[in-house]
Protein backbone atom coordinates (compact mmCIF):
# COMPACT_ATOMS: atom_id res chain seq x y z
CA UNK A 1 0.00 0.00 0.00
CA UNK A 2 1.41 3.84 -1.10
CA UNK A 3 3.08 5.49 1.95
CA UNK A 4 0.26 8.44 2.04
CA UNK A 5 -2.42 5.65 2.13
CA UNK A 6 -0.92 4.25 5.26
CA UNK A 7 0.15 7.84 7.01
CA UNK A 8 -4.51 8.37 5.94
CA UNK A 9 -5.10 5.07 8.02
CA UNK A 10 -3.05 5.67 11.00
CA UNK A 11 -4.80 9.57 11.38
CA UNK A 12 -6.37 8.66 14.52
CA UNK A 13 -2.97 8.43 16.04
CA UNK A 14 -2.20 11.82 15.73
CA UNK A 15 -3.01 13.64 18.54
CA UNK A 16 -4.44 16.64 16.29
CA UNK A 17 -6.47 14.13 14.15
CA UNK A 18 -8.06 12.68 17.71
CA UNK A 19 -8.81 15.91 18.82
CA UNK A 20 -10.70 17.07 15.63
CA UNK A 21 -12.43 13.74 15.96
CA UNK A 22 -13.52 14.17 19.43
CA UNK A 23 -14.75 17.73 18.39
CA UNK A 24 -16.83 16.78 16.04
CA UNK A 25 -18.53 13.79 17.30
CA UNK A 26 -19.43 16.13 20.93
CA UNK A 27 -20.92 18.28 18.32
CA UNK A 28 -22.60 15.66 16.12
CA UNK A 29 -24.05 14.44 20.04
CA UNK A 30 -25.29 18.00 20.61
CA UNK A 31 -26.72 18.92 17.53
CA UNK A 32 -27.79 15.78 15.76
CA UNK A 33 -28.51 13.29 18.49
CA UNK A 34 -27.53 9.76 18.75
CA UNK A 35 -28.97 7.11 17.16
CA UNK A 36 -28.97 5.50 13.93
CA UNK A 37 -31.98 4.06 13.38
CA UNK A 38 -33.00 5.17 9.65
CA UNK A 39 -30.57 7.84 8.98
CA UNK A 40 -27.54 8.61 6.45
CA UNK A 41 -24.44 10.06 6.42
CA UNK A 42 -22.41 11.69 3.82
CA UNK A 43 -18.70 12.22 4.03
CA UNK A 44 -17.49 14.69 2.05
CA UNK A 45 -14.41 13.92 0.87
CA UNK A 46 -14.36 10.81 3.17
CA UNK A 47 -10.63 9.74 1.36
CA UNK A 48 -9.99 6.60 2.21
CA UNK A 49 -12.28 6.41 4.96
CA UNK A 50 -10.76 7.11 8.14
CA UNK A 51 -13.96 9.08 9.60
CA UNK A 52 -16.40 6.77 8.11
CA UNK A 53 -16.75 4.47 11.30
CA UNK A 54 -16.84 7.42 13.54
CA UNK A 55 -19.85 8.50 11.73
CA UNK A 56 -21.53 5.60 11.01
CA UNK A 57 -22.25 5.92 14.77
CA UNK A 58 -25.23 8.36 13.31
CA UNK A 59 -26.59 6.29 10.29
CA UNK A 60 -25.31 4.34 7.70
CA UNK A 61 -22.50 6.60 6.26
CA UNK A 62 -21.37 6.92 2.40
CA UNK A 63 -18.24 8.80 1.52
CA UNK A 64 -18.11 10.74 -1.45
CA UNK A 65 -14.07 11.40 -3.05
CA UNK A 66 -12.95 13.03 -6.12
CA UNK A 67 -9.36 10.89 -6.14
CA UNK A 68 -9.77 7.74 -7.03
CA UNK A 69 -6.44 6.82 -5.48
CA UNK A 70 -7.82 6.40 -1.96
CA UNK A 71 -11.23 4.99 -3.02
CA UNK A 72 -10.09 0.93 -3.01
CA UNK A 73 -8.66 1.18 0.30
CA UNK A 74 -11.56 2.59 1.53
CA UNK A 75 -13.35 -0.16 -0.19
CA UNK A 76 -11.17 -2.80 1.39
CA UNK A 77 -11.54 -1.82 4.88
CA UNK A 78 -15.50 -2.26 4.01
CA UNK A 79 -16.71 1.05 3.43
CA UNK A 80 -19.16 2.82 0.67
CA UNK A 81 -16.78 5.32 -0.94
CA UNK A 82 -17.95 6.58 -4.29
CA UNK A 83 -15.87 8.75 -6.74
CA UNK A 84 -17.90 12.02 -7.50
CA UNK A 85 -17.61 15.77 -7.21
CA UNK A 86 -18.07 18.18 -4.18
CA UNK A 87 -19.32 20.64 -6.48
CA UNK A 88 -21.98 18.36 -8.24
CA UNK A 89 -23.28 15.14 -6.14
CA UNK A 90 -24.27 12.06 -7.44
CA UNK A 91 -26.64 11.90 -5.06
CA UNK A 92 -30.89 12.97 -5.30
CA UNK A 93 -32.22 16.00 -3.44
CA UNK A 94 -32.87 15.04 0.78
CA UNK A 95 -30.71 12.18 0.69
CA UNK A 96 -28.87 12.74 4.14
CA UNK A 97 -29.68 13.58 7.76
CA UNK A 98 -26.04 14.82 8.26
CA UNK A 99 -23.48 15.95 5.95
CA UNK A 100 -20.08 16.10 6.35
CA UNK A 101 -17.09 18.64 5.14
CA UNK A 102 -14.17 18.05 7.22
CA UNK A 103 -11.37 19.95 6.07
CA UNK A 104 -12.42 19.44 2.41
CA UNK A 105 -13.48 22.71 1.52
CA UNK A 106 -10.22 24.43 1.77
CA UNK A 107 -9.14 22.34 -0.99
CA UNK A 108 -12.11 23.47 -3.55
CA UNK A 109 -11.99 26.89 -5.69
CA UNK A 110 -15.54 26.33 -5.92
CA UNK A 111 -16.57 26.96 -2.46
CA UNK A 112 -20.03 28.20 -2.77
CA UNK A 113 -21.23 25.31 -5.15
CA UNK A 114 -20.00 22.88 -2.48
CA UNK A 115 -21.93 24.54 0.40
CA UNK A 116 -24.81 24.91 -2.22
CA UNK A 117 -24.69 21.08 -3.35
CA UNK A 118 -24.52 19.79 0.66
CA UNK A 119 -27.69 22.24 1.24
CA UNK A 120 -29.40 20.58 -1.67
CA UNK A 121 -28.75 16.78 -0.66
CA UNK A 122 -29.80 17.12 3.26
CA UNK A 123 -33.03 16.17 4.28
CA UNK A 124 -35.28 19.20 6.00
CA UNK A 125 -33.72 19.82 9.38
CA UNK A 126 -30.52 17.82 8.43
CA UNK A 127 -27.32 18.72 10.07
CA UNK A 128 -23.78 19.65 8.11
CA UNK A 129 -20.77 19.69 10.49
CA UNK A 130 -18.08 21.49 8.90
CA UNK A 131 -14.35 22.01 9.75
CA UNK A 132 -11.78 24.22 8.20
CA UNK A 133 -8.53 25.99 8.52
CA UNK A 134 -8.44 29.01 10.45
CA UNK A 135 -7.45 32.90 9.24
CA UNK A 136 -5.53 33.15 5.86
CA UNK A 137 -2.78 35.01 7.80
CA UNK A 138 -1.70 31.63 9.20
CA UNK A 139 -1.03 30.54 5.68
CA UNK A 140 2.04 28.10 5.66
CA UNK A 141 4.12 25.82 4.37
CA UNK A 142 1.27 23.12 5.88
CA UNK A 143 -1.31 24.85 3.49
CA UNK A 144 1.07 24.69 0.18
CA UNK A 145 1.58 20.95 0.91
CA UNK A 146 -2.21 20.21 1.51
CA UNK A 147 -3.05 21.95 -1.81
CA UNK A 148 -5.44 24.41 0.65
CA UNK A 149 -6.80 27.11 -1.49
CA UNK A 150 -7.62 29.51 1.40
CA UNK A 151 -8.49 29.71 5.07
CA UNK A 152 -11.51 31.08 7.07
CA UNK A 153 -12.36 33.07 9.80
CA UNK A 154 -15.94 32.28 11.59
CA UNK A 155 -17.68 35.70 10.11
CA UNK A 156 -16.56 34.42 6.63
CA UNK A 157 -17.77 30.74 7.16
CA UNK A 158 -21.20 31.72 8.84
CA UNK A 159 -21.77 34.17 5.89
CA UNK A 160 -21.11 31.92 3.51
CA UNK A 161 -22.82 28.71 4.83
CA UNK A 162 -26.27 31.10 5.61
CA UNK A 163 -25.53 32.11 1.60
CA UNK A 164 -26.20 29.03 0.52
CA UNK A 165 -28.62 28.30 2.54
CA UNK A 166 -27.58 26.63 6.31
CA UNK A 167 -29.06 27.95 9.73
CA UNK A 168 -25.77 28.18 11.28
CA UNK A 169 -26.22 27.45 15.10
CA UNK A 170 -22.81 26.69 16.27
CA UNK A 171 -19.43 28.32 14.89
CA UNK A 172 -16.33 28.67 16.92
CA UNK A 173 -12.52 28.44 16.41
CA UNK A 174 -10.56 25.32 17.37
CA UNK A 175 -6.62 24.34 18.91
CA UNK A 176 -6.78 27.47 20.81
CA UNK A 177 -4.38 25.99 23.20
CA UNK A 178 -1.34 25.57 20.07
CA UNK A 179 -2.97 28.73 18.32
CA UNK A 180 0.06 31.15 20.44
CA UNK A 181 2.82 29.08 19.27
CA UNK A 182 1.73 28.49 15.71
CA UNK A 183 1.00 32.46 15.29
CA UNK A 184 3.99 33.05 16.63
CA UNK A 185 6.50 30.34 14.64
CA UNK A 186 4.01 31.13 11.14
CA UNK A 187 5.03 34.99 11.74
CA UNK A 188 8.36 34.82 12.48
CA UNK A 189 8.87 32.56 9.49
CA UNK A 190 7.28 35.29 7.26
CA UNK A 191 9.29 37.97 8.63
CA UNK A 192 12.63 35.93 7.26
CA UNK A 193 10.74 34.89 4.18
CA UNK A 194 10.31 31.78 4.46
CA UNK A 195 7.18 30.86 4.18
CA UNK A 196 5.20 30.41 1.02
CA UNK A 197 2.67 33.20 -0.29
CA UNK A 198 0.86 30.75 -3.02
CA UNK A 199 -0.83 27.49 -3.28
CA UNK A 200 0.93 24.69 -5.15
CA UNK A 201 -1.05 23.01 -8.10
CA UNK A 202 1.24 20.00 -7.29
CA UNK A 203 0.83 17.73 -4.31
CA UNK A 204 4.54 17.24 -2.76
CA UNK A 205 4.27 13.29 -1.13
CA UNK A 206 8.02 14.01 0.35
CA UNK A 207 6.47 16.79 2.38
CA UNK A 208 3.41 15.34 2.86
CA UNK A 209 5.38 12.30 4.73
CA UNK A 210 7.39 14.42 6.69
CA UNK A 211 4.51 16.47 7.87
CA UNK A 212 2.47 13.54 9.00
CA UNK A 213 5.85 12.28 10.90
CA UNK A 214 3.74 11.40 14.38
CA UNK A 215 5.09 13.61 17.67
CA UNK A 216 7.02 11.18 20.01
CA UNK A 217 5.17 9.87 22.19
CA UNK A 218 4.90 11.47 25.10
CA UNK A 219 4.36 14.64 23.38
CA UNK A 220 1.66 13.41 20.96
CA UNK A 221 -0.21 11.97 24.50
CA UNK A 222 0.38 15.77 26.39
CA UNK A 223 -1.05 17.29 23.29
CA UNK A 224 -4.09 15.19 23.05
CA UNK A 225 -4.97 15.79 26.06
CA UNK A 226 -4.90 19.41 26.03
CA UNK A 227 -7.45 18.33 22.80
CA UNK A 228 -9.48 16.53 25.70
CA UNK A 229 -9.77 19.20 27.55
CA UNK A 230 -10.34 21.37 24.86
CA UNK A 231 -13.47 19.33 23.43
CA UNK A 232 -14.92 19.59 26.41
CA UNK A 233 -14.80 23.45 26.31
CA UNK A 234 -16.09 23.58 22.67
CA UNK A 235 -19.35 21.90 24.11
CA UNK A 236 -20.06 24.92 26.94
CA UNK A 237 -18.72 28.03 24.68
CA UNK A 238 -17.26 29.15 21.60
CA UNK A 239 -13.92 29.48 21.51
CA UNK A 240 -11.93 33.18 20.10
CA UNK A 241 -9.13 31.86 18.29
CA UNK A 242 -7.61 29.02 17.34
CA UNK A 243 -5.93 27.29 14.04
CA UNK A 244 -9.42 25.83 12.93
CA UNK A 245 -12.55 26.24 12.66
CA UNK A 246 -15.72 23.82 13.50
CA UNK A 247 -19.24 24.53 12.44
CA UNK A 248 -22.70 22.82 13.20
CA UNK A 249 -25.63 23.79 10.96
CA UNK A 250 -29.13 23.15 10.29
CA UNK A 251 -31.45 22.94 6.42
Amino acid sequence: MPTPMLRQIEEDKHWWFATRTRAILALLDRYAGEGKQGRSVLDVGAGAGNMMHHLAHFGDAIGLEFNPKPIPVAHARGFDVRQGSATDMPFADASFDIVALLDTVEHIAEERAVFAESFRVARPGGVLVVTVPAFMWLWSQNDVINLHQRRYTVPELTEKLKAAGWQVEYCSYNFAAIFPLSAGVILLRKLLHREPQMASPHFDEDAYQVEMEPAPALLNGILEGIGKVEVALLKRMRLPVGTSIIAMARK
